[in-house]
């Protein structure tokens, strides 16, 4: 009867395959829903090479197993729990009208093993990026306020306001310093390894960037022993953590540290922008394209052609990719970077992103254009409030590395240098941990990480294999410890 099933399993996976053929990837198989069947393939190809399958080639095919997994924890709603929801700002909403939206990529969905599931937060995206609803839902916020006294949020358009006139009067680019101190925790499930097991944590750690971000000290944490590599070395920084687990008891991690953040601003003259010297070696790397996540596709180069037109000048290009972004593709929230094989072009199919999905598409349409572009990433705060968040750099010449930030986007002031502050300016409430995306952590991870392109919650793993986010809890608290004046 076995024999019988693998003959099966071949015949209906040499199917797919053939009606899939013009695809690089197997996602028209995934996208029928036959998750299960992918994975059995998967083992049975493992099983039939035994021990002459190349270990890169064996650790790629186990982590598409864990890959399809991920993405089963993250859809994981089903159309009567979409509705639910919706029905509190939409209360006859139908389930023929959450199936129209979900056709409509409204509402973010897959079919997994013969079953229409959604992801998690789909139906809180769709008040973000569907026009309409967010009308609804914004009503209905109003009205729930209405006549009670609200807290005043963090006034951004005065420190920006600040920034520039700062940076023009102290004719400096970097100014106006926050100290900050930080809390962050990692504490794994009891039951996460068996007790006596050494556990491996990676907790990020902030770089060392002269003049923007320094001061770093370290003050406590647990346990004593650790290790962190040279403040300039690693484009993702961490520090490296062992702790043997204890029968019945949770395993914590933590580190404290302070650190000193500085605005940055750069007024830049569109007129004196050049394009770059192309065979300048230190900037080669950040004008290529840099697979799976950036990359010179077709669409997104007939989308660069369609927002670029016919301007020739590197930061007015900028501009125009910039403004586009941040009026055409909404912030939503986004599931695990790990199960999304391109993300640069995921905004273009799907038409709404988090700030790293934002982020990859500038980044992607500036290289296209000749605009060197790199990672930086870690965590905003908006006093009380504050995110893991992911932004960039630019260079313009002759102005040099500037910070991008197209999440922000544009600022509502009427004149385009407060307007467009974020293509070239940066506010002080930040933390950088990363100026690269998939690098390796020093010292390296044995098995695949839970978050393979980015790192701003941490990091653990056993002699058996990495341990998903749904084995361990983080914790980040922060405290300013003095301000600019």
């Amino acid at each position: 009867m076995k024999n019988i099933n693998i003959i099966l399993l071949f015949s209906i996976f040499s199917t797919f395959l053939f009606q899939c053929k013009e695809e690089s990837n197997y996602e028209q198989l995934l996208r029928n829903g036959h998750y299960e069947l992918y994975k059995d393939m998967i083992r049975q190809e493992i099983i039939t090479q035994g021990d002459s399958i190349m270990p890169k080639k064996l650790d790629s095919l186990n982590f598409e197993i864990e890959r399809l997994d991920r993405i089963e924890r993250d859809f994981n709603k089903t159309d009567v729990e979409i509705q639910e929801y919706i029905s509190k700002y939409v209360p006859d909403i139908t389930l023929g009208e959450i199936d129209t939206l979900a056709q409509k990529r409204f509402l973010e969905s897959k079919m997994i093993n013969n079953q229409r599931k959604y992801f998690k937060y789909a139906a809180q995206n769709l008040f973000r990026i569907h026009p309409e609803y967010k009308k609804i839902r914004d009503l209905a916020e109003e009205k729930k306020y209405e006549g009670r006294k609200l807290t005043v949020g963090f006034p951004l358009n005065l420190h920006i306001e600040k920034v520039v006139k700062t940076a023009r009067s102290k004719k400096s680019k970097y100014i106006l310093p926050v100290v900050f101190k930080i809390r962050h925790t990692i504490t794994v499930d009891s039951t996460a390894v068996p007790a006596g097991e050494i556990l491996r944590c990676w907790i990020p750690y902030p770089k060392e960037i002269p003049n923007r971000q320094y001061n770093i000290r370290r003050i406590n944490s647990d346990p004593k022993k650790h290790m962190i590599p040279s403040k300039h070395k690693k484009m993702q920084r961490t520090v490296f953590f062992e702790k043997k687990a204890v029968k019945g008891e949770e395993t914590t991690f933590f580190i404290e540290y302070e650190y000193t953040s500085k605005a940055m601003y750069v007024k830049i003259d569109p007129n004196k922008v050049v394009p770059v010297d192309k065979t300048n070696i230190d900037i080669q790397r950040y004008l290529k394209e840099r697979p799976p996540h950036i990359v010179f596709n077709t669409e997104l180069k007939e989308l660069s052609k369609f927002i670029v037109k016919d301007e020739t000048n590197p930061y007015r290009i900028a501009q125009k990719i910039f403004k586009w972004i941040d009026n055409n593709i909404p912030w939503a929230s986004a599931r695990e970077y790990s199960t999304i094989r391109n993300l640069s072009l995921y905004p273009f199919n799907e038409k709404h992103g988090d700030c790293g999905i934002k982020t990859f598409l500038f980044m992607t349409l500036c290289r296209m254009n000749g605009i060197p572009t790199k990672w930086e990433s870690g965590w905003e705060y908006k006093p009380p409030e504050d995110s893991m968040h992911d932004w960039c750099e630019a260079y313009f010449e002759p102005y040099g590395w500037v910070p991008v930030d197209v999440t922000y986007g544009m600022q509502d002031f009427k004149d385009d240098e407060r307007k467009y502050f974020y293509l070239n300016g940066i506010d002080s409430y930040r933390l950088i941990f990363n100026d690269g995306y998939s690098y390796n952590f020093h010292p390296p991870k044995k098995f695949v990480r839970s978050e393979t392109v980015d790192s701003q919650r941490g990091e653990v793993e056993w002699e058996q294999g990495n341990l998903y986010f749904d084995k361990w809890k983080w914790d980040f608290k922060w405290e300013i410890v003095s301000t600019y004046k």
